[in-house]
């Protein structure tokens, strides 16, 4: 449970302090400021991709089979790992990234068109988050839904402000975190969308992960393009110093993504292992049924592709 000590100075290696609206690094918070003082445990970052959970090439088309297999290959991992502290997440596929190009939102926003947008791409990509959610409950699992847009500011597209209270309260009492790729206020460009791994890293300095899960439609990266090349081999793991060899086969994305497609991705799990050296970054398919669940309970196994330092 967490603790209330006023007028003390957390350790950083040992301890998080978590204020009702912080914004600081733990080295510039002010010891005449009450602070929760909370113990540091490591977590499991799971994101469940756009490309997997909609049909990327067809606009506002969610896949909900595949949503409800996932939500109960989750739901059963949760079971056999009960004590498994997870932060889940999604992309927007087909929904906001669509909406997000129209509008150049990750751009910035800048007159009342892009105000239009901003709502709007917001609107949609919270229509996929509650077919995720709704999916998340009927499995069984305490899931509770967090909207970036409601918890975070950015300035110049960078995360400076997370109202982690809440998340951390749902977390002290066994729930399930579930956020997405969302539209944010941003202080130098108005509004900006922020993906979810962008939204993972801001909550990685208050929740510091030890895994981080990205779920998608391919099996991990592979020496080409499975889908143009049979043959193609799947690489089982990577380290930082490769990425530069192997940045051909990460590729893009296919259909609309405002949000950078594979290779944006990677690039954002490799500066998280950079200030994070002990993460483990599993690329992984979920259109292979169990496969996400096998992971789960077994993250060790040599699945889709693992990136570490």
């Amino acid at each position: 449970m967490t603790n209330i000590r006023e007028n003390q100075r957390c350790e950083a290696s040992a301890q998080i302090c978590v204020l009702p609206t912080c914004h600081l690094p733990l080295a510039n918070l002010q010891t005449a400021f009450p602070i929760f003082v909370v113990t540091m445990s490591s977590y499991h970052y799971i994101k469940l991709g756009g490309s997997l959970i909609t049909d990327k090439t067809r606009a506002l088309t969610p896949r909900p089979r595949v949503i409800q297999r996932l939500a109960r290959e989750l739901a059963a991992a949760r079971a056999a790992r009960p004590d498994a502290r997870w932060i889940l997440g999604h992309g927007s596929g087909s929904y906001g990234h669509v909406v997000g190009q129209k509008y150049a939102i990750r751009s910035g926003v800048q007159d009342a068109r892009g105000w239009q947008g901003f709502v709007e791409t917001g609107y949609i990509a919270g229509q996929l988050h509650r077919w995720v959610l709704a999916a998340l409950i009927r499995a069984g699992l305490p899931a509770i839904s967090f909207p970036p847009s409601a918890l975070i500011t950015s300035r110049d597209g960078h995360v400076r402000h997370i109202h982690v209270a809440p998340i951390q309260a749902a977390l002290e009492h066994g729930l399930i975190p579930l956020v997405y790729g969302d539209v944010v206020f941003d202080a130098t460009r108005g509004g900006v969308i922020l993906s979810t791994e962008e939204v993972f890293a801001g909550l990685a300095a208050y929740f510091p992960p030890e895994r981080l899960t990205l779920v998608g439609l391919v099996d991990g990266v592979y020496t080409e393009d499975p889908a143009r090349n049979p043959q193609a081999q799947r690489i089982a793991h990577l380290r930082l110093e490769q990425l530069d060899a192997w940045r051909q086969a990460l590729g893009g994305s296919h259909g609309a993504d405002v949000t950078g497609g594979m290779a944006g991705k990677i690039q954002a799990a490799a500066r998280l292992i950079q200030q994070y050296p002990s993460l483990h970054v599993h690329l992984l398919s979920g259109q292979i049924p169990g496969h996400l669940q096998t992971h789960l309970i077994h993250p060790d196994l040599p699945l889709g592709t693992t990136l570490s330092a």
